[in-house]
């Protein structure tokens, strides 16, 4: 996973959690997918992009 799509993962992970927390209701949804987010820029990995062979780095 490159630097750039590991840092729009984070940003998108503190809005998703900020909607989740001050809206509530069915916005939790939002709240488990920054947190997916989070851990996928953190390990650096994203089982969803080996499923279906995309890469974001040169690796």
């Amino acid at each position: 996973m490159a630097n750039w799509d590991r840092a729009i993962r984070v940003i998108l992970a503190i809005i998703f959690l900020i909607l989740a927390f001050l809206k509530g209701g069915a916005w939790w949804i939002l709240g488990i997918l920054g947190v997916i987010f989070i851990i996928t820029s953190a390990v650096g990995f994203c089982p969803l992009y080996k499923l279906v062979g995309f890469k974001t780095s040169s690796d």
